[in-house]
């Protein structure tokens, strides 16, 4: 990041040379991020807020062109560095409320992302109440105009994760003849988040293509609300970045004179050429700078969980210890009891839970049995929690003061037979802390699978505050607990998890070691969810399941091990009743990743065939590493309400830009016996790869050929 001044009335304070972007300052004071010879107007102010009493200039849907964002001016900047990151906070100030607004702007030399927060000061003599706040702003992308631009966008919902989407930029922002009104249009397409499921209705991520190749992504990191707009400014497109606001996430937040707030962060990347596919590159190495360092990134541990199609929430010692052994023999190192094994309850757990005490009757000699086993056999034993939830037949629904709870109107909330916990509060933190130095500290367990089952609706109202705030300070408790838990415990591995993929983002990932992509029970569902994870999540932290059957044919157990190999394999299905052939399939499987798996936290994905459609015949998804690229290609025809017309085709020819000219051997390392085939044209850079049976899958390794 460099200043110098530029163009007359107008300097640079700050610029990133990889992304082509300057924070230019005018002559009135005004600062914008673009480029010093763009049409100012085509700009967006640096910060955009509402307040009530000082809304925008221009109704409407949009949250730019805000009355405050337009009277923010420049006060000073300073740049400096931290370790890899650079770090420049441009500070501006209102001169009719005093509210100051100091802008961190953060990236890595030589790197093609720039990440965003804002802080908040009220220097002024009244109290402020701000309704929304922009964490990055651009606009003056693609100067030539809408047209060519292509939008994406990704919906996620329980079992259909990672959907992604795109049009015509154009078809969502149509041309308003400007010049025929003297205004902008007061409309935009958005993408929200709704509730406390974060991920519950679309990723926090959204891109701009153009066809020269150039991608313009973004990703916002919040689990407690956040909103992305995108639209036509004179010309130009535009994009604006917010955490929680009051019109969809009834968040409001009184900023007292004095007082200060900080917005949740976002990160935009932007590359030259390679489209979507080098975007997600360079966030995947952005995702993997910002995420707390843990050894799990790079051990990738095998893991096997009791649930998925197998135990269902009702294990007992008679269940578990078969297929503990069945476990370990398959190779895997983790061993996770799901859901159910604190359940002694007659009338279930789902509405009882919040003790996470064992129960009796499920482990007569006492859950530490199984425990042991799984030590025995070379595993690292884990449990499943919901630590933000306590049902409402619970104890603990009564013995907990009533302000450790989220609460509207003063009732406490209840959803689907359950409270929500307030982690601000201190009885409910000690409460979780009590629980987890047990299981952890005394039991020896090595991993905890969090899971969060309700969304709780807006958030909590704690006196005055607004249920959004109490969300957002609840959030940014419940992360402070996860980061507080691993410093007390710093070999334990967090899984987060979301009823699956419902809270998806990296808020809690860069505390997480993993992520649950899905619930998806259907085999031949997966595929999209698992070549699309890494759209959402580094490879190395994306949970696929792996749920092999012994009334599963060879096809169906090599087609659902391929799904999990290029991530993080979660085993489940029960091993314990294989023949020793089918149990050879999947201890082969496991070799194969325990091979490569050193490879992956280097890796960057890519999609030769697009992201995926949720009903397409074929799916390819792959990991470009420094000396081998790795692809999984799915073939899906002839099931029901997939791939329909999918025309039975046994081949697919995939272009790989990146290998062209390298003579490459492709080589079979899953399944071996598939009667799969690749043949790759050197110069063409096209790789065809022959699946000769419906429903199958393969894994490939492409690396250079040796030289004579």
């Amino acid at each position: 990041m460099t200043a110098a001044v530029t163009a007359v009335g107008r300097s640079s304070l700050w610029s990133h040379p990889e992304l082509g972007l300057h924070a230019v300052v005018d002559a009135t004071g005004s600062v914008r991020l673009g480029k010093p010879g763009q049409d100012w107007t085509r700009l967006v102010p640096l910060v955009e807020i509402t307040a009530t009493g000082h809304g925008r200039m221009w109704s409407g849907e949009r949250f730019i062109e805000t009355a405050i964002g337009d009277r923010l001016t420049y006060r000073d900047h300073e740049t400096g560095r931290i370790a890899a990151w650079e770090h420049t906070t441009i500070r501006l100030a209102d001169p009719v409320t005093g509210l100051t607004a100091d802008v961190v702007l953060e990236t890595r030399p030589g790197a093609g992302f720039l990440r965003s927060r804002v802080r908040l000061v009220n220097e002024g003599s009244a109290p402020l109440r701000l309704e929304s706040v922009t964490t990055l702003t651009l606009g003056g992308i693609a100067d030539g105009g809408l047209d060519g631009l292509t939008l994406h966008w990704a919906d996620n919902d329980w079992l259909a994760e990672c959907r992604w989407r795109q049009a015509a930029l154009r078809d969502r922002v149509v041309p308003l003849s400007r010049s025929a009104h003297g205004h902008e249009g007061r409309g935009c397409f958005e993408r929200y988040s709704q509730g406390s499921w974060s991920t519950g209705r679309h990723l926090p991520i959204g891109a701009l293509t153009d066809r020269k190749g150039r991608a313009w992504l973004w990703q916002i990191e919040s689990s407690a609300g956040w909103r992305f707009e995108t639209g036509e400014r004179e010309g130009a497109a535009y994009v604006a970045l917010f955490g929680p606001d009051d019109a969809h996430h009834q968040w409001h937040h009184v900023l007292a004179p004095g007082e200060e707030f900080h917005t949740v962060p976002a990160v935009l990347v932007r590359v030259e050429e390679g489209g979507l596919d080098a975007a997600f590159g360079e966030l995947t190495g952005y995702r993997r700078a910002v995420r707390r360092d843990h050894p799990d990134h790079r051990a990738l541990p095998v893991i096997y969980n009791d649930y998925m199609n197998t135990l269902n929430g009702d294990p007992t010692t008679g269940k578990l210890l078969p297929l503990v052994e069945a476990a370990g023999a398959a190779g895997a190192e983790v061993f996770v009891i799901d859901a159910g094994w604190y359940d002694d309850d007659s009338q279930g757990w789902w509405d009882a839970v919040g003790a996470w005490e064992p129960a009796r009757g499920r482990f007569p000699g006492g859950i530490s049995e199984v425990l042991d086993a799984i030590r025995r056999h070379g595993m690292t034993p884990g449990l499943w929690l919901e630590p933000e939830v306590v049902g409402v037949r619970s104890p603990l629904a009564r013995s907990l003061p009533s302000e450790a709870f989220f609460r509207r109107g003063g009732v406490r909330v209840t959803e689907h037979g359950r409270h929500h916990l307030d982690l601000r509060h201190p009885a409910a933190r000690a409460h979780l802390d009590e629980v987890v130095d047990r299981l952890v500290g005394e039991w020896g367990v090595g991993y905890l699978k969090l899971d969060y089952n309700i969304n709780i609706g807006p958030g909590t109202e704690n006196g005055s505050e607004s249920p959004g705030a109490g969300l957002l300070g609840h959030h940014r408790a419940h992360l402070d607990w996860m980061a507080s838990v691993l410093d007390r415990h710093p070999g334990l591995v967090l899984e987060n998890c979301g009823s699956g993929g419902l809270r998806m983002d990296y808020a809690q990932l860069a505390v997480a070691q993993l992520q649950s992509t899905s619930d998806q029970q259907d085999p031949l569902r997966y595929p999209p969810i698992a070549a699309a994870a890494a759209t959402a999540v580094t490879p190395e932290q994306a949970a696929v399941w792996a749920y092999p059957q012994p009334e599963h044919t060879p096809d169906e157990i090599a087609f659902i091990l391929a799904g999990a190999l290029l991530g993080r394999i979660h085993l489940s299905g029960f091993l314990d009743r294989m023949s020793d052939d089918q149990l050879e399939l999947v201890r082969s499987a496991v070799r194969v990743y325990q091979d490569i798996r050193a490879d992956i936290p280097h890796a960057r994905p890519f999609w030769p065939l697009g992201l995926p459609g949720w009903e397409d015949a074929w799916i390819a998804q792959g990991l470009r590493g420094e000396h081998s690229t790795f692809l999984t290609l799915w073939r899906r025809d002839g099931a029901a309400g997939i791939a329909p017309g999918g025309g039975g085709e046994t081949s697919c020819t995939l272009t790989l830009p990146h290998l062209r000219g390298t003579h490459l051997e492709p080589a079979v390392l899953h399944p071996r016996t598939s009667g799969s085939t690749a043949e790759w044209d050197v110069e063409e850079g096209k790789l065809t790869v022959v699946l000769p049976r419906r429903n199958t899958a393969v894994l490939l390794r492409l690396s250079a050929a040796p030289s004579m």
